[in-house]
C-alpha cells in the first residue's frame, strides 16, 4: 500500500465518532484514585480540566494476567504480567480524550522494583487495548507509566492525537506510543518525555511472534516531538518478528537523546521490516542521530531459533538536520542477512570532528546530498538507482 493509500485510510479516522452513538463517562475536577479498569465497546471516558485519574499503587489491584501470544511470556519476567491501569480487550468505538485532563499511572513503586531487582512480574501499562477496533486517545495529559504508556496490540484504526506523555527521563521502559502488531495506526502532534523511545513500532518476540505471524503495517507517525536520553526518538524493533511494513514518519523534532531514528533486529527474530520512509527530522544534541542496529540481545526463552535472520530491505530517509551531534551514524545489518536498499538524500549532520566516521556493516544502499559523506557501501548510486 502506498503512502497516500495510508493517509486516506487513516484520514477516515476521525469520521468514525462522528457517527458512532457513544457512551460518554466524564469525569470532572478533582482527583479519583483506581485501580484497573475495563474499557466497553461504543464508550467515551471524558476528563475536564483539572480532572486527574491515578493509578493505585497497591500491586493487587493490578491483576495478574496471561502473557500476550505473540511475546509468549511477559516482556520482563516469565509466566503472566500485571494488567494495564485502563484496559480494553475486543472493544469497537471507543474514545479516550478530553480538555486537558491528566491520567497519572504513579509509576515509581514499579520503577523502583525494577531497579532494586524485586519485580515479580512485567509491569503493567498505562493503556492497553488488545484486539480492538476504531480507537480514538487524544487530547489529555498522560503521566508516570509503570511500563509502556499507550499500547495497542492487535488492534486496528487506532488514532492517537494531541497527546502529552511525561515520564522521569530516567524511569526505565516508559515508552509513549508502542504500536505492536497492529494496522492503521496514526500518532500525530503528540509531545513525549519518557525513559525510553518516544514511539516504538513492535510485532512481537522471536519464535512466539514469528508463529503468530501479525505484522504491524500502515503506520504514520507525525509532528512528534520530545526527548530521551537513553534512547531514540522512533524506534522500529527490536519486536519485530511478525513483521513491520508501510511506514511514514515526518516532522519530528527530537532533541536531547540517544539516538533519532533507529531501528533494531537482532539474530533470533526472524521477520521483516520493509518499505519505510523517513522524512523532514530535525534533531539537537542527539549522540547517534541515525541508528540501524543489531544485537538486541534478549529472547523470551531457550526455543529461539539463531537461524531466524530477520529481512529488512527498502528504508529512505530524506530531509534530515542534526545539530551539535556527538556520534556518527551506524547501519550495521547481520551476516547473512545484509540491510539492502537503503536511500539517503538531503542529510546534513553537523558537529561530528573530522575524524568521525560513519560505522557501516552488512548494509547496500545509496545516497544524494548527504554530509558528511556516508560509507561507500552506502554510496552505490547507479545511474539507475531506484533512490535518485
Amino acid at each position: 500500500m502506498g503512502k497516500r493509500q495510508i493517509r486516506r485510510r487513516l484520514g477516515r479516522l476521525w469520521r468514525i465518532w462522528t457517527v458512532s452513538k457513544i457512551e460518554v463517562e466524564p469525569s470532572f475536577k478533582g482527583w479519583w484514585l483506581t485501580g484497573n479498569f475495563n474499557l466497553t465497546s461504543n464508550f467515551t471516558l471524558f476528563l475536564d480540566e483539572g480532572a486527574v485519574i491515578l493509578g493505585s499503587q497497591d500491586p493487587k489491584e493490578w491483576p495478574i494476567i496471561e502473557p500476550l501470544p505473540s511475546y509468549g511470556r511477559g516482556r520482563e519476567r516469565q509466566g503472566g504480567r500485571h494488567i494495564s491501569l485502563i484496559h480494553g480487550n475486543t472493544i469497537r468505538n471507543v474514545v479516550i480524550t478530553g480538555q486537558n485532563g491528566t491520567i497519572d499511572g504513579q509509576g515509581n513503586m514499579w520503577w523502583d522494583l525494577w531497579w532494586n531487582r524485586t519485580l515479580k512480574h512485567t509491569r503493567g501499562h498505562l493503556v492497553e487495548l488488545i484486539s480492538s477496533h476504531n480507537i480514538l486517545i487524544s487530547s489529555l495529559t498522560f503521566r508516570n507509566s509503570p511500563f509502556w504508556t499507550i499500547h495497542p496490540v492487535y488492534c486496528s484504526n487506532v488514532l492517537v492525537k494531541n497527546m502529552t506523555i511525561l515520564a522521569p527521563l530516567t524511569a526505565p521502559n516508559t515508552d509513549g506510543v508502542d504500536p505492536d502488531s497492529s494496522v492503521n495506526v496514526c500518532i500525530e502532534d503528540c509531545y513525549i518525555e519518557s525513559g525510553d523511545d518516544l514511539v516504538a513500532i513492535k510485532s512481537g518476540w522471536d519464535q512466539y511472534g514469528i508463529n503468530m505471524a501479525r505484522p504491524s503495517s500502515n503506520i504514520i507517525v507525525r509532528r512528534v516531538s520530545g526527548t530521551t536520553p537513553t534512547c531514540s526518538g522512533i524506534g522500529i524493533g527490536s519486536e519485530m518478528s511478525g513483521g513491520i511494513s508501510n511506514v511514514l514518519v515526518e516532522d519530528l523534532h527530537i532533541r536531547d537523546s540517544a539516538a533519532g531514528v533507529r531501528i533494531k533486529t537482532d539474530k533470533g527474530r526472524g521477520g521483516y521490516i520493509a518499505n519505510v520512509t523517513i522524512k523532514n527530522i530535525k534533531m539537537e544534541r542527539v549522540r547517534i542521530p541515525l541508528r540501524v542496529s543489531r544485537g538486541a540481545n534478549d529472547h523470551p526463552d531457550k526455543g529461539w531459533d539463531p537461524k531466524a535472520l530477520p529481512k529488512v530491505k527498502g528504508i529512505v530517509i530524506t530531509n534530515v538536520v542534526s545539530l551539535d551531534t556527538r556520534k556518527a551514524p551506524l547501519f550495521e545489518g547481520i551476516e547473512g542477512s545484509p540491510v539492502e536498499d537503503i536511500c539517503m538524500k538531503n542529510i546534513s549532520i553537523f558537529g561530528l570532528s573530522p575524524s568521525m566516521k560513519w560505522n557501516c556493516e552488512f548494509v547496500s544502499g545509496s545516497s544524494y546530498g548527504v554530509f558528511p559523506n556516508p560509507c561507500d557501501q552506502l554510496q552505490r548510486n547507479g545511474s539507475t538507482s531506484w533512490c535518485s
